[in-house]
This record gives C-alpha cells, sequence and structure tokens, in this order.
C-alpha cells in the first residue's frame, strides 16, 4: 500500500467526522482598503508610483494596473519597497543614471 493511501485510510477511519477544509479566503474586495493608497505618479497609462500603509508598514508601490468593469485593479506585475529598500535605491539613482549614460 502506498504512503498516500494509508494517510487517506487514517482519516477516513478517525471516526470524528471532521473534515480538514481550508479557512475561506476573504475576497480582494473585502480585504482592499484604496484608502490608505497615495498615488505618486503615473509613469504610464497602466502603470503607477504609489505608497501605501498595508499592514501597518509603509511601501513604495510600483506596479501596472488592469481595467475590470470600469475599474483599475493592481496586477502582478510590479515591486514594493520597503521604506529601507526605497532609501537604498535612492541613494544609488546618481550611479544608475551614469550607467545609462555610457550605454
Amino acid at each position: 500500500m502506498s504512503w498516500r493511501g494509508k494517510r487517506k485510510e487514517e482519516y477516513a477511519s478517525d471516526g470524528s467526522g471532521d473534515t480538514h477544509a481550508r479557512p475561506k479566503k476573504a475576497s480582494k474586495a473585502e480585504s482592499d482598503d484604496e484608502s490608505d493608497d497615495i498615488v505618486v505618479c503615473e509613469i504610464s497609462k497602466n502603470r503607477r508610483v504609489s505608497v501605501r500603509n498595508w499592514q501597518g508598514k509603509i511601501w513604495i508601490d510600483i506596479r501596472e494596473f488592469f481595467a475590470k468593469d470600469g475599474k483599475q485593479f493592481p496586477g502582478k506585475k510590479g515591486i514594493s519597497l520597503s521604506v529601507d529598500q526605497w532609501n537604498i535605491l535612492r541613494d544609488h539613482v546618481e550611479a544608475i543614471d551614469r550607467a545609462l549614460g555610457e550605454s
């Protein structure tokens, strides 16, 4: 008998009747609180830089957005930087500009 088959039998035979169902996730519409977002600038039609407070921390979010039902929603493509990461990036802007000038 395989390990997987044995595990199924153990759960089925415990007699408790409890099922190990995953807890339901809150829908994105319920969990999103866009009131804490400050859109700093729009880089292009579908790209934005914003500052947000999420789970008690401040993040600098550079992200693509998509339209659905006439509303704009954040997409998967993007990056959220902590304040420390943002400060490091900001401190290296001149070096990035020099590298761009060399290429």
